[in-house]
This record gives structure tokens, C-alpha cells and sequence, in this order.
């Protein structure tokens, strides 16, 4: 059995935190964006797209990619966006979300193409579509992140 200890307690159990965090760098997966298996395609200049597989473990009792797989890569999407136009380590989170989904999505690669741009002091702002293979939106998504006042992570470490 493949077992990370540094994810396990004194008693072989999963720890449920706190955690600590080693990252490639800034624009890269977090643990949760690698379990759904997304890449990065691009982050620069306050656009990202990103991409993720319709895997079996990702699917609804329907055979359809379930709805918080894409909104996961949705937000992902604007975040790496907003990563690239903050300084590394800014600490920053989703204040609030909306999606619509447009089609549903049964196999194939998605790829979610995102765009932030900053309204006001600490506020940003970012939407994403996320398109099928064949191109076709499936998903629109909006949302508002906030940068934090302490602006440093705390708990993670990044490697370049």
C-alpha cells in the first residue's frame, strides 16, 4: 500500500488537518485540483485554461460529470488567473459563486477558459466557460475573491 506518513496520524489514520502544503510554485495543482486531475494550460495576465478528464470517478448515478467537478475546475480556472496577476504567496479565496450549466457533459476532456480582472482594493473578479471537446460551452461561471488583509500563506511552501 502507497501511504504518505506526513498524511497520516500516530495511528495510520488520515489527518484531517491542519495541513501542510508543499506546492511545484505559485500557478500550480493544489492536492484537491490534482486529485481531479486538472492541468494547467495557462496562467498569465489575468487569463487561465485549464483542462480536466471525465473520469468514472468524477460522474453522477447518471454517467454525467457531476456538476462540482466542473465547478471546481471553473473556480480553479479564475484563481490561477488571479495568481497571475497577484505576487506570489498573496493569500486571497472565493467570496462567492454562480454558475449555469448549459449541457451536460458525459466524456471526453473539458477545458474551462477563465479571465479575472480587479473592481476595488482587495476585490477581484473573475468568470470562466468551460467548453467539450467538440467546443460546445456546457458551463458559465462568475465569481468575486477577495485578497486577505494578512496577505501571507501560512502552511505552505512552494518548491520553485
Amino acid at each position: 500500500m502507497n501511504r504518505n506518513p506526513d498524511h497520516l496520524n500516530e495511528s495510520g489514520i488520515k489527518k484531517t488537518g491542519p495541513h501542510e502544503v508543499q506546492m511545484e510554485s505559485w500557478i500550480s495543482c493544489a492536492p484537491f485540483e490534482r486529485l481531479l486531475n486538472m492541468t494547467i494550460v495557462k496562467a498569465e495576465n489575468g487569463q487561465a485554461v485549464l483542462t480536466m478528464p471525465v473520469l468514472y470517478d468524477f460522474v453522477q448515478g447518471g454517467g454525467l460529470l457531476h456538476g462540482g467537478a466542473l465547478i471546481s475546475l471553473a473556480d480553479t480556472a479564475v484563481a490561477m488567473a488571479i495568481k497571475s496577476m497577484l505576487s506570489p504567496e498573496t493569500h486571497f479565496g472565493t467570496i462567492s459563486m454562480e454558475s449555469k450549466f448549459l449541457h451536460p457533459v458525459r466524456k471526453g476532456i473539458v477545458t474551462a477558459r477563465a479571465q479575472a480582472r480587479t473592481l476595488k482594493d482587495r476585490v477581484l473578479e473573475g468568470e470562466a466557460t468551460i467548453f467539450d471537446e467538440a467546443q460546445k460551452a456546457v458551463m458559465v461561471f462568475t465569481s468575486v475573491f477577495k485578497v486577505a488583509k494578512d496577505a501571507g500563506i501560512k502552511g505552505v511552501t512552494f518548491k520553485t
